[in-house]
């Protein structure tokens, strides 16, 4: 538990709210163990080329985006939330997914919290957002309110937790007509309120604007948006090079056990910026992973730099590897690479004859596997039925 739990009451109904505090000593140890995985991860990054930065924030931006949305329950196709950053980035990808604008809604929000950093938090910049995510004024078949704070009309915000069957309240959330007061309040002191390690400000900033809900639909996913522009400000780069959302989504069930004790809990906060400490660190060292799968390809490349291949050959194996969800199959290669499979057919014999992809004959299937350098110390398989 945080700190004494007392039925019934959540933080912001006690009456120093919202005076949050923590025990600085028991955070000394996350807070430096964290400090040091983002140095040695902006080392490797700084030591990596502009292409293979560019391709690493593009696999972090697109993990952060699908995964923030997962959080909610919502599924976005990867694929066009990676042509929706690559547009806005500027990024050669090959060819783009059709543009989808609630996917770019999403995506707009997460590259402005973290791409404009340095401009204030505002009202109207928190609207903007909440606009973005739901441009049809709907969340599902529900219509909703963008471009204010929620009205409550419908009873009490609740938030709620866990797969349909099984949801679960873990706490409830300030009434509305306190909303205006609320958010005047956060919004100062996320702008002035700079003293201390400016990651505690981010995990102090997310906590605040969970507790508050100020919208219809959209708050975690808002709240996340404003954890990591906490974060951009604490490192000083706009280049995401790993998601903490992403992590969260992993962690889901210990995230929203933890939010429901801190907001039965009491002003100390520790135990949940220790937490979220924590889980920021298993973030930035998975991205170590994301990392190695960039260099993977950048060598791939340049074991293949003098081999010439077509845009489709180009194209597809560049899909794989960035990590094709699924088996890849030849009909699935000539749908992707608007050819005939006649044509498909044609590209995979290409490259099993020029040595890039190996065939393995089996009584089922034909597998091609697409080596990263000489010594395949990574493959992907694709699979022809």
């Amino acid at each position: 538990m945080c700190g004494d739990y007392e039925a019934g009451v959540y933080i912001w109904q006690r009456p120093s709210w919202p005076r949050l505090h923590y025990d600085p000593s028991r955070l000394a140890a996350p807070l430096a163990a964290v400090h040091g995985a983002q140095g040695h991860l902006l080392g490797r990054m700084t030591a990596m080329g502009m292409p293979q930065r560019d391709a690493a924030t593009l696999r972090v931006l697109t993990d952060d985006v699908l995964k923030t949305s997962e959080i909610e329950g919502e599924q976005l196709n990867p694929e066009t939330v990676r042509s929706s950053i690559a547009r806005r980035l500027g990024l050669d990808i090959g060819a783009l997914a059709p543009a989808d604008r609630h996917v770019d809604g999403v995506v707009e929000m997460v590259l402005d919290a973290t791409g404009a950093a340095g401009q204030p938090l505002t009202r109207g910049r928190l609207f903007g957002w909440h606009a973005a995510l739901f441009p049809t004024g709907y969340s599902g078949l529900s219509p909703i309110r963008t471009g204010e704070w929620r009205d409550d009309a419908a009873g009490p915000m609740q938030v709620v937790s866990g797969p349909v069957g099984r949801r679960k309240v873990p706490f409830e959330v300030p009434p509305a007509q306190r909303l205006e007061a609320e958010m005047a309040r956060f919004l100062e002191w996320f702008e002035l309120s700079r003293g201390g390690d400016l990651l505690v400000h981010a995990g102090l900033a997310h906590l605040w604007f969970v507790t508050l809900h100020p919208f219809d639909d959209g708050n975690g996913r808002i709240a996340r948006a404003v954890g990591d522009m906490a974060l951009a400000r604490a490192e000083g780069s706009s280049q995401r090079f790993y998601s903490l959302s992403a992590q969260i989504q992993r962690e889901r069930k210990d995230y929203y056990e933890m939010l429901e004790r801190t907001q039965k809990g009491t002003m100390d906060v520790t135990p949940w910026l220790a937490w979220l400490l924590g889980c920021l660190l298993r973030a930035i060292e998975g991205a170590e992973a994301s990392l190695s799968a960039v260099l993977g390809k950048s060598r791939f490349w340049q074991r293949w730099a003098e081999t010439p291949l077509n845009e489709r050959q180009i194209k597809l194996v560049n899909r794989l590897l960035d990590g094709f969800e699924g088996k890849l199959t030849s009909s699935k290669w000539a749908s992707m690479a608007k050819c005939s499979p006649d044509t498909a057919l044609r590209d995979i014999n290409e490259l099993v004859a020029l040595g890039v992809v190996a065939t393995v004959n089996s009584v089922t299937a034909w597998l091609w596997v697409v080596c990263w350098d000489r010594s395949g110390d990574a493959t992907r398989a694709l699979q022809r039925r």
